[in-house]
C-alpha cells in the first residue's frame, strides 16, 4: 500500500507541476500585457507578484528535492511527504487567495483608469473648445487692433486739425486784439480831437463873452438915479421900462451880464474845466451815479432775534434781496430756500430744487424776481421766485462752480470755478459766450461796470475788462482768497483771506490803497468763508464814516469792524455751535444773517 501511495504521489506530481506551469504562464502573460499598458500604475503590484513567484519557485525546489531523496525511511518518509504535501496545499491556497485579492485590486484600478480616461477625454474636449475660443479671440484681437489703428489714424488727423484750428483761432484772437486796440486808439484819438475842438470852442466862447463883457462895461449908460446906493448892484424896477424903451432888449441883456458876469463866467469855467479833465462831464468815476438803498437810521446789530435749523445739512451761502424783504440760503442738502423777513423773524416761503450737488453761492437779480446759484455739480442754476423748478441750467465747467453773479446787464451772468476758468453766459441764449482762462482756481467774484473782479487760491485778485476780455490788473492778497464783496457805490473791494484777515481795497485810484483788518479770536473757517461790506447812516458820497465790515469766524462768532476807526466794533457770540460759513447784511442795514456748517441760521438786529 505504501508503494502504491508513493507511486500515485509520483504520478500526480508531474500533473500538478504542469498545471502550475500553465497557471504561471497565463498570469505572466496577463501581467506582461498589463505591464505594457499600465506599467507606471502597477509597479507596486508587479513587485508583490514577483515576490510571490519567488516563493513559488522556492516551494517547487523544496518539493522536487524531497521527491529525489531515496526512500530509506519507509513509513517515516511517506508521512513526511504527506505533511509536506499538506503544507504545500496550504501555501497554494494562500497564494490563490492572494491572487483573488490582486484580481479585485486590478479590477478596481481598471475602473479608476476608465474614469480617468473618461475625464481625460472630457478635458481634451474642453481643451479643444478652449483652443477654438482662443482662435476666435485672437481673430477678434486682430480685428480690434485694426480698428484701433484706424481710430488712431483718425485721432491723429483730428488732433492735427485741432492744432491747425487752434493756431488759426490764436491768429484770429491776435487779429481781433489788434483790431480792438486799433479801434480803441482811433476812439481815443477821436475823443482827443473832440476834446481839443471843444476846448477851442470853449476858449473862443469865453473870449467872445469876455469881449461882450468889456464892450458892455465900456458902454455909456446913465443909471445913477436907479440905484439906492453907489455900491449896490441891483436896479430899481421903476427904471427898467424907460431903459428898455430907449436901448432895446439887447442892451438890457448886456447890462444884466455885466452885473452878474463874474459869477456866470466862473460857472462856465468850472464846467469846461470839468470837461477838460475827461471825455465828458460825468466821465470820472466819482461823478457816476449808482442806485443805492441806504437806511439813514440803521445801527450795528447787537442781539439775535431768531435762531433756526434752516436746512437738513450744512449751509454754505446766504443772500438778501435788494429790497431786504427776502432772504435766500443754500446748503449741502442741494436745496435753495427762500425766506421772508417780517418784523424781526424769518418765515419759510419756498424751496427751489434741481441741483444735484451742494450749493456754493447765491445771488438775487436787481429786480428781486430771480435767483442764481452755483453748485458742486459743475453747473449754475437760475430760478424764478414763483417756480420751484430751475428755469435754466448753465453747464460747461469741468469742476465745481464756486461763484455765480449777475453782471451789469440783466441777461448776462458770470461764473467762476475751480477748473481755473471764468465763463460769461447769455441767459437769452442759455449759452456760454466767453471763457477766460486763469492760472489758479477761482474762489469768488464780483461784477462792476465793464469789469469782473475775481479772487483766487494763489493769493491774487484779478480785474478783468469785459470789453477787452483780458486781465488788466492784478492785486496781491495776504493769503488764499475765500470771498469777495464790493461796496454799493462800487468804490471799495473787500476780500477775506485764509491768513485770518480782511483786506479793503480802494478802487478809485491807480494806487489801490489797501487796509487790513484783524481781531483777536477771529479765524477764517474754510476756503469758502464769506465776508460782507455795508454802509450804515452814510453821508453823501459814501464817506468811510458809515462803512462797516462783517465776517463769521471758526469760533462761531460774528465779528464787525468799523472802517473809519479800523477797530473791532462788536462781536456777536454764543449762537453758533460750529464754524460760520457765510454772513449777509441787508441793504437796509437793519439785519444780519449768519449761517454755519451745523444747519443753523441766526437773524441779528439792533431792534
Amino acid at each position: 500500500m505504501a508503494a502504491v501511495s508513493v507511486h500515485a504521489a509520483m504520478t500526480d506530481s508531474p500533473r500538478h507541476g504542469r498545471s502550475v506551469e500553465t497557471w504561471k504562464r497565463h498570469i505572466v502573460g496577463q501581467l506582461k500585457h498589463r505591464d505594457r499598458s499600465q506599467h507606471d500604475r502597477y509597479q507596486e503590484l508587479i513587485r508583490f507578484y514577483t515576490r510571490l513567484l519567488e516563493k513559488t519557485r522556492l516551494t517547487k525546489g523544496i518539493l522536487s528535492g524531497s521527491l529525489r531523496r531515496p526512500s530509506s525511511g519507509g513509513c517515516c518518509s511517506v508521512s513526511t511527504l504527506l505533511e509536506q504535501t499538506d503544507q504545500l496545499k496550504k501555501t497554494a491556497g494562500e497564494l490563490a487567495y492572494q491572487v483573488l485579492e490582486l484580481q479585485q485590486q486590478t479590477r478596481t484600478r481598471e475602473r479608476r483608469l476608465e474614469e480617468q480616461q473618461y475625464r481625460l477625454k472630457e478635458e481634451e474636449l474642453r481643451l479643444a473648445g478652449a483652443f477654438d475660443s482662443r482662435g476666435t479671440l485672437q481673430q477678434q484681437v486682430v480685428q480690434v487692433q485694426l480698428e484701433n489703428a484706424a481710430l488712431k489714424t483718425k485721432y491723429d488727423e483730428l488732433l492735427e486739425l485741432q492744432r491747425r484750428e487752434e493756431a488759426e483761432l490764436r491768429k484770429e484772437k491776435l487779429r481781433g486784439d489788434r483790431l480792438l486796440e486799433t479801434m480803441i486808439q482811433e476812439k481815443q484819438q477821436a475823443a482827443a480831437h473832440m476834446n481839443s475842438r471843444n476846448q477851442r470852442r470853449s476858449r473862443a466862447r469865453e473870449a467872445h463873452l469876455q469881449n461882450e463883457r468889456q464892450s458892455a462895461t465900456m458902454s455909456k449908460v446913465t443909471v445913477e438915479s436907479c440905484f439906492s446906493a453907489p455900491s449896490s448892484r441891483s436896479t430899481s424896477p421903476q427904471c427898467l421900462p424907460p431903459l428898455e424903451s430907449r436901448e432895446g432888449g439887447h442892451s438890457r441883456l448886456f447890462r444884466s451880464l455885466s452885473a452878474s458876469s463874474p459869477r456866470i463866467l466862473s460857472s462856465f469855467r468850472d464846467l469846461f474845466h470839468r470837461r477838460g479833465r475827461g471825455h465828458s462831464v460825468c466821465s470820472m468815476e466819482e461823478d457816476l451815479v449808482f442806485p443805492v438803498r441806504v437806511s439813514l437810521y440803521a445801527r450795528v446789530p447787537v442781539r439775535a432775534l431768531q435762531v433756526l435749523e434752516a436746512h437738513e445739512q450744512g449751509i454754505n451761502a446766504v443772500r438778501f434781496s435788494s429790497s431786504s424783504h427776502l432772504l435766500a440760503t443754500g446748503g449741502t442738502d442741494r436745496e435753495v430756500k427762500v425766506w421772508e423777513v417780517r418784523s424781526g423773524s424769518l418765515t419759510h416761503r419756498a424751496t427751489l430744487d434741481g441741483s444735484t450737488g451742494g450749493i456754493t453761492c447765491i445771488e438775487f437779480d436787481p429786480s428781486g424776481f430771480r435767483i442764481l446759484a452755483a453748485s458742486y455739480d459743475k453747473s449754475a442754476l437760475l430760478w424764478r421766485l414763483d417756480d420751484s423748478v430751475a428755469k435754466l441750467t448753465l453747464t460747461g465747467h469741468r469742476r465745481k462752480v464756486t461763484a455765480a453773479r449777475f453782471s451789469g446787464c440783466l441777461h448776462h451772468v458770470v461764473t467762476g470755478s475751480e477748473d481755473r476758468s471764468i465763463r460769461m453766459w447769455d441767459l437769452q441764449r442759455a449759452a456760454c459766450v466767453e471763457v477766460l482762462e486763469v492760472s489758479s482756481s477761482c474762489s469768488d467774484l464780483v461784477c462792476s461796470e465793464n469789469s469782473v473782479i475775481s479772487g483766487h487760491f494763489d493769493s491774487r485778485i484779478r480785474v478783468w475788462d469785459t470789453r477787452l476780455l483780458r486781465c488788466v490788473q492784478e492785486l496781491p492778497a495776504r493769503g488764499k482768497v475765500t470771498s469777495l464783496d464790493i461796496s454799493s457805490d462800487h468804490r471799495l473791494l473787500l476780500s477775506c483771506c485764509r491768513d485770518d484777515s480782511l483786506q479793503l481795497v480802494d478802487l478809485r485810484g491807480h494806487s489801490n490803497e489797501r487796509v487790513c483788518f484783524r481781531a483777536e479770536g477771529f479765524k477764517c473757517g474754510s476756503d469758502s468763508s464769506k465776508a460782507v461790506i455795508r454802509y450804515l447812516n452814510a453821508p453823501p458820497l459814501f464817506s468811510p464814516d458809515g462803512c462797516f465790515l462783517a465776517a463769521g469766524s471758526a469760533d462761531g462768532a460774528v465779528y464787525i469792524w468799523n472802517v473809519s476807526t479800523g477797530n473791532l466794533e462788536t462781536r456777536l457770540p454764543d449762537r453758533h455751535s460750529s464754524s460760520i460759513s457765510a454772513v449777509a447784511w441787508s441793504l437796509s442795514g437793519e439785519y444780519i444773517v449768519s449761517v454755519d456748517k451745523s444747519r443753523r441760521a441766526v437773524l441779528w438786529s439792533d431792534i
